[in-house]
């Protein structure tokens, strides 16, 4: 097992300033939410938004496609700065005015070339409620208290060299189980692994098909209450125990490499010829597939679930929605395009922003749906909104806004 990248600390460390703050329970620890889902658990967000209802925008020190995460009263956020973006960024700022509580900077330690669209700091942190884990497309990956106190590091490109980032690798990481689950796949040396939260140490790893591969691990629970992880590939599916790498069931046909997979109840719906839909407890080792829709087919945006519905966004702006139980398209709404961030959801409305900057909110109880409000923040956004204390929570390049409840 190689670990010495652990051992990196103090050459890596670039400054910053801690300033403690009182914890609270988090709501939104990782990209997509609760359980991968993209669905807010708590009270709604107001769906009538202009620009009266922006609490807050904070400029950023770098560039960046990462979700903001909250855990409590703060939303840590990651960033990637430099002419190489090679100075990397791990920072916490305050719900209530979005001041900095602290910031931590890092040197690369692996690859950072990437797409002109993307940046070093396209992964979305994510929190067991006690560490925030921060991974870069530089296959660099932080591990630190809520404080900012450094706990550990692993270069996972100087553990493993032949590892790529496939121009800008984007895949979040997940934690479950003590584990933090990464996958580092690309045209190279592939692979996935389960890291301890607690010491950077692998607990597993296996590889992975040599295939570029952008999409997220999907953390979700059964109808038994056992957790999974879904690691998807262009070679198809596998769900794994996070704290042991034990494959608990396979799907062998082909899923997409840019949506991630997305779990409600007892569905694993998968972009895979369009969308399918796998009970996420089959009988074997073999997936059991529920129904396919061809008319379903997301574009970047993973498909989100919502009650009895299924949603999915194309690139171009058209948001589709089907019923679960089968798959059977229901209505079409045209949004303002194009869009690279996944929807999420509060209450009954599904929040949309394209790549300008407009936020769509999207009445999904209508007829046909409806478009509630528009809101245009003036910004590139490639980034998945978040949602926690009655407001959503946006990133651009250079900026972070909470729109929403302002107490």
């Amino acid at each position: 097992m190689k670990t010495k990248s652990l051992f990196l600390i103090p050459a890596l460390l670039a400054g910053g300033w801690l300033l403690p703050e009182s914890l609270q329970a988090g709501d939104w620890k990782q990209f997509r939410g609760p359980y991968s889902s993209s669905v807010a658990s708590d009270a709604a967000v107001e769906p009538h938004l202009n620009l009266s209802k922006v609490a807050w925008k904070t400029s950023l020190p770098g560039r960046g496609l990462g979700s903001p995460i909250v855990v409590g009263d703060r939303v840590l956020v990651t960033a990637s700065s430099g002419p190489r973006q090679e100075r990397l960024h791990v920072m916490c700022l305050r719900v209530s005015d979005g001041g900095k509580i602290w910031e931590r900077q890092f040197w690369a330690t692996g690859r950072t070339m990437c797409h002109e669209k993307t940046s070093v700091a396209a992964p979305s942190p994510v929190s067991d409620g006690e560490r925030v884990f921060a991974l870069f497309s530089s296959n660099d990956l932080f591990a630190l208290d809520l404080d900012g106190n450094l706990l550990w590091v692993r270069g996972l490109g100087r553990d493993y060299p032949n590892a790529s980032n496939s121009l800008g690798m984007s895949s979040s990481p997940v934690v479950s189980s003590g584990a933090v689950v990464v996958m580092i796949e690309n045209d190279s040396e592939s692979f996935s692994a389960g890291i301890d939260a607690r010491t950077g140490k692998n607990l597993w790893k296996m590889d992975r098909p040599k295939l570029a591969n952008w999409t997220s691990p999907t953390l979700f629970k059964t109808p038994q209450g056992r957790e999974l992880v879904a690691l998807q590939s262009g070679k198809g599916l596998i769900a794994v125990e996070p704290a042991s790498g034990k494959i608990a069931w396979s799907y062998k046909e082909g899923s997409s490499t840019i949506p991630s997979s997305t779990a409600v109840d007892d569905t694993l719906l998968v972009p895979s010829f369009g969308l399918t839909a796998l009970k996420t407890s089959p009988g074997g080792t073999e997936a059991e597939q529920l129904w396919r829709s061809s008319a379903m087919r997301p574009g970047t945006a993973s498909p989100v679930a919502m009650g009895s519905r299924v949603y999915t966004l194309n690139d171009a702006g058209v948001l589709s929605c089907a019923q679960l139980s089968d798959g059977k398209r229901l209505w079409q709404l045209r949004l303002k395009g194009p869009f690279s961030a996944t929807p999420v959801a509060s209450g009954k409305h599904l929040f949309c922003v394209n790549e300008k900057g407009v936020l769509h909110v999207v009445d999904t109880t209508a007829a046909e749906g409806a478009i509630v409000s528009e809101l245009e923040l003036a910004d590139v956004i490639l980034s998945t909104p978040s949602i926690a204390h009655r407001s959503i929570f946006v990133r651009s390049d250079g900026a972070l806004w909470r729109i929403g409840d302002k107490s």
